[in-house]
Order: structure tokens, then C-alpha cells, then sequence
């Protein structure tokens, strides 16, 4: 919801920094790869303990992720490796903070593993749409927005990680939102398809 809703509040941000990147000859591919080493030293630095690096990390990964796009989009050089690249490594990011999580905090690892069942349910949805479908929007591919997108998620994991006293809680209120996302998503699919 935020990523469709607030991204122009932040997309100045994204593209002067795309340009300020530009400036170094850096590519959108090496950024892509940046933000992956970036994400999934997040979930390292959980195994470590240390919420707040790993936090920082996570959130800096994630906006290098927006600025690769318009890094490619400047060039006119959007690909399908890059596609690929973004969202694999993504799902790869946020399976790094899951299992720091599991690891450190062993009594929530059933319901973690539900949360990771429910973002495959929902990303499977979104990628199938996304092929099956003829519309095209910012991105290289239909993006169907939803409740939980990857800024909620990100929310969430931080929180996850910030506050341990409640991550059964939180873990479940992102599982719901996960969940009700992927039928949202299915609804739409059975309209659009």
C-alpha cells in the first residue's frame, strides 16, 4: 500500500540519488547487488544481536532497491536479468531476517514459518498476475498493489527485530496482512484475468 501510495513522496530522494550514482558510472545491476550484500548482512546482524544495525541495514538495502530501477529507467536499460535479479534477491533479503529471527528467538519459529508460507501464497499470486497479465506499469511487469507490500513488510520486520517482547504479536499481524493481501490479490486476478 505504501510502496503504490507514498512513493512520489519519496521518489526526488530516489532519483537524485540515482543521478548522484550515475555521476560514478555505477549501474543499476551493481546497485541491485549492493542492496542484496546490504540486506542480507541485516539478517547476520540479528544472529549478532544487534537489531539496530541490522534495522539500518535492512532500510538502506531496501531504498537501494528503489534506486536501481530509476538507474535503469534513466538508461532506458530495464532488463529482465534485472527483473529477475530485484525480486529474487528481495525475497532472499527478507528470508535473511526471517531466519536471523528464527534463530534468535527460537519460540516463535512456527509462527515465522507461517509468515514465510504466507508470503510465498502472496508472491506467487503477485508473480503469476504479473506475467499472465497484459497491463504494464512503472515497473517491468504488472505491480499489483495490496495491503502489505514490501514497505509494510519492512515495518514489520523492523519492529519484529526492535521489539522481541512482542514478535509472537507482531509476527501474527504480519501474517494476516500477508495473507489478506494474497486474496486481495486473487480477487483482483479473477477480475483482471
Amino acid at each position: 500500500m505504501l510502496d503504490t501510495h507514498a512513493r512520489k513522496y519519496i521518489q526526488p530522494l530516489i532519483d537524485w540519488t540515482a543521478d548522484f550514482l550515475d555521476r560514478f558510472n555505477i549501474t543499476a545491476n551493481q546497485v541491485t547487488k549492493a542492496a542484496f550484500v546490504m540486506g542480507i548482512f541485516s539478517g547476520v546482524a540479528i544472529l549478532f544481536n544487534q537489531p539496530v544495525l541490522a534495522v539500518a541495514l535492512l532500510w538502506f538495502s531496501g531504498f537501494l532497491d528503489a534506486v536501481d530501477g530509476s538507474i535503469a529507467r534513466k538508461h532506458n536499460a530495464a532488463s529482465s536479468w534485472g527483473t529477475l535479479m530485484d525480486i529474487t534477491f528481495d525475497r532472499l533479503v527478507e528470508l535473511s531476517v526471517i531466519l536471523g529471527l528464527a534463530w534468535r528467538y527460537p519460540g516463535v519459529q512456527f509462527l515465522l514459518l507461517l509468515l514465510t508460507a504466507g508470503i510465498i501464497f502472496s508472491m506467487t499470486v503477485f508473480l503469476t498476475v504479473g506475467v499472465l497479465t497484459e497491463k504494464k506499469g512503472i515497473k517491468s511487469f504488472y505491480y499489483q498493489a495490496g495491503l502489505a507490500e514490501r514497505t509494510e513488510g519492512f515495518i514489520f520486520l523492523s519492529l519484529m527485530s526492535l521489539l522481541p517482547g512482542w514478535i509472537h504479536v507482531v509476527t501474527g499481524l504480519f501474517m494476516a496482512a500477508v495473507t489478506f493481501t494474497a486474496i486481495q490479490r486473487l480477487w483482483e486476478a479473477k477480475r483482471i484475468l
